[in-house]
């Protein structure tokens, strides 16, 4: 039994290819040299993956409602239904960090229906960690039709099977590309009732966490195809032509998934940059304020555009209770922070002096180069050709029929 196999790279996929490492190594030796700001930026990469991921899927938090679900923490203003899915792809994604170093991990079915079972076991009517019992399919709300279908149930469990073989045994192959390949080959098998999609997206994260060069809050694309959705859904599309078609090429899906990279290595470089000149600033205003150096962190978070509160600062600057409320009331004093909110919803956002530092750092950003500058246009095109597969603009359909979730879900 076959599932979709690895393309031959082109010369522009492998040219593309050498620049990503090229700006993960970089990023690496960057990474080695500790930062004080470091940890913040890692904290807000990972969030922004767990954001961009739920994000494809309509479940949208506020940012610092993603970082709140990294720390254990309850949200300012999510819904409870949507922050229990935030919080169990957070669960997940914890236990990929977990394998990311594991001497003894091995890649097998239990993994995936495992990391499956975190993430959704807050709702047992999905049926978290185990394959679907029937069959399932997409239809075009606006036509009526079926736009996709997953894999024949009864070849469902030997097709994970198969993948996870893959995995285990496709060691030959780029780290990069065989991640995007063990994405693309678990969505199109649609194994599970609900979650796939996020699932795919997990699972590509995992295999980039064993292999890559840097660590998985910076290597991830989840961000990236969170924030490209409609080319996402139209690279499925035109990929999977309606149903599990493992025969067909998964070429324009590679580079796709090299364009993410390429993307969000930029991207990651310049978060680096600016959180460096960030940083440099609030330490000017700090000093020149008489303020204690550990506010510092809490300001950047500000800068950033998120709402601080009093407890998690408490416990990320390992402060007590009364210096924590002490040092927010001076912070508002000198006009950094505003206080928003009462009791329980008592939260802080950035003052005026810290809106001039965002703004001041965001006017010297350098635009993001598509390493792919045709990719968009082919998507389009394609995805508008294909009869019965995709929607004019090249999306999967949202509503899925028979109560299963559509193959990006």
């Amino acid at each position: 039994m076959s599932i979709y196999e690895t393309p031959e790279l082109t010369d522009k996929d492998r040219s593309v290819l050498s620049e990503i490492y090229e700006m993960r190594t970089s990023l690496a030796d960057v990474l080695r040299t500790p930062r004080r700001w470091t940890g913040g930026l890692r904290r807000t990469m990972l969030a922004r993956a767990i954001l961009g991921s739920n994000s494809i899927e309509g479940y949208v938090v506020a940012e610092d409602d993603a970082v709140a679900a990294l720390e254990d923490e309850e949200p300012l203003s999510a819904d409870q239904r949507t922050f229990a899915e935030i919080r169990g792809y957070r669960q997940a994604l914890g236990y990929v960090l977990q394998c990311a170093g594991d001497p003894h991990f091995r890649y097998d079915t239990s993994i995936i229906r495992s990391m499956h079972y975190m993430m959704l076991s807050h709702d047992l009517s999905k049926s978290p960690g185990q394959y679907r019992q029937g069959p399932i399919y997409v239809h075009d709300e606006r036509t009526d039709r079926r736009v996709y279908e997953g894999a024949d149930l009864t070849e469902v469990p030997l097709l994970m099977e198969v993948l996870a073989e893959r995995l285990r045994s496709d060691g030959s192959v780029d780290p990069l590309v065989r991640a995007a390949m063990a994405h693309l080959n678990l969505v199109m098998i649609h194994p599970f009732r609900d979650g796939n999609g996020r699932m795919a997206r997990a699972l590509q994260t995992l295999v980039l966490s064993r292999d890559a060069i840097v660590e998985p809050a910076f290597s991830s694309i989840e961000e990236w195809l969170g924030s490209n959705t409609e080319d996402y859904y139209r690279v499925l599309a035109i990929t999977g032509k309606g149903s599990w078609n493992p025969q067909e090429s998964a070429q324009l899906w590679v580079s796709f998934n090299l364009r993410a990279h390429h993307m969000q290595a930029q991207t990651v470089a310049r978060r680096f940059q600016e959180a460096s000149a960030i940083w440099a600033e609030l330490d000017a205003l700090v000093a020149a304020d008489k303020l204690p150096d550990r506010v510092t962190g809490l300001l950047y978070e500000a800068v950033l555009g998120y709402r601080v509160r009093r407890p998690l600062y408490v416990k990320l600057a390992e402060v007590e209770d009364r210096t924590a409320t002490r040092d927010l009331v001076r912070l508002v004093d000198h006009g950094l922070l505003e206080a928003r909110g009462e009791r329980r919803g008592r939260h802080y956002v950035a003052g005026a002096a810290l809106d001039q530092v965002r703004r001041r750092i965001r006017e010297q950003r350098r635009p993001i180069e598509d390493p792919y500058l045709g990719m968009p246009v082919v998507l389009a095109t394609e995805a508008a050709a294909l009869t019965g597969t995709a929607r004019p603009d090249g999306r999967w359909s949202a509503a899925a029929a028979r109560g299963n979730s559509p193959p990006h879900a």
